[in-house]
């Protein structure tokens, strides 16, 4: 098709050795009809990292071949038809330190509604540890948390608030309480739990301050 890059001719790197650093990552890709696991692998690899599907004037201003990320293996998956597995190698210097979000969202969240593809999963990861040492890690560890407590000598003990979504913010203070007073050292939010109108995080803060207080009395 015209204007249409061939991503292999790029992102397809066959020769290429792998670094210590390299984030690696392994997809299992399932090709559209006509679409070589060559080139597929090869799309993922662009799609994820430095690539755009034609070649733009400003490709010239930066080195493409120091950030792209690069699909250096492909091989079939046994037992199934037309399915594959990519290896994909990606430079650090691709991704903001520290950051999770960052990382996932290049790797993941821009290439799986890609239309050389008619299914595609990531399969395994491998961080380096020079990416692991870029994140801070939690302040503090369990001794910390222990003399916060003033509990010792036993495990920590701790529940999720549920139902998980739906609460006012006063009920959910009352659960809080509830467990607070019935023994527990700690509650958490769900996930799923945010600001939503029917329970604004100040307000659930207002209500849990006053359930910690109250538990503590």
């Amino acid at each position: 098709k015209a204007g249409v890059k061939d991503y292999k001719l790029t992102y397809y790197t066959p020769d290429y050795e792998t670094k210590d650093t390299d984030i690696l990552a392994a997809f299992r890709v399932t090709p559209q009809p006509g679409v070589p696991p060559e080139e597929a692998g090869a799309a993922v690899a662009a799609e994820s990292s430095t690539g755009t599907w034609t070649t733009v004037w400003t490709d010239g201003l930066t080195s493409l071949d120091r950030y792209k990320g690069r699909c250096y293996h492909i091989e079939s998956v046994v037992g199934e038809e037309n399915q594959y597995i990519a290896y994909v190698a990606y430079p650090l210097d691709l991704f903001e330190e520290g950051s999770v979000t960052n990382m996932f969202t290049s790797i993941v969240g821009n290439v799986f509604g890609f239309k050389a593809l008619r299914a595609l999963r990531l399969e395994d990861l491998r961080i380096p540890t020079a990416y692991s040492k870029t994140f801070q890690g939690p302040p503090h560890g369990i001794q910390v948390e222990r003399d916060k407590l003033n509990k010792y000598g036993r495990p920590l003990l701790g529940c999720t608030i549920k139902p998980k979504l739906g609460l006012s913010a006063k009920n959910y203070g009352r659960a809080v309480y509830e467990c607070l007073r019935g023994g527990l050292d700690f509650t958490k939010d769900d996930e799923n739990v945010n600001s939503q109108p029917f329970m604004r995080w100040r307000d659930r803060f207002v209500f849990c301050a006053e359930a910690i207080y109250k538990a503590q009395a």
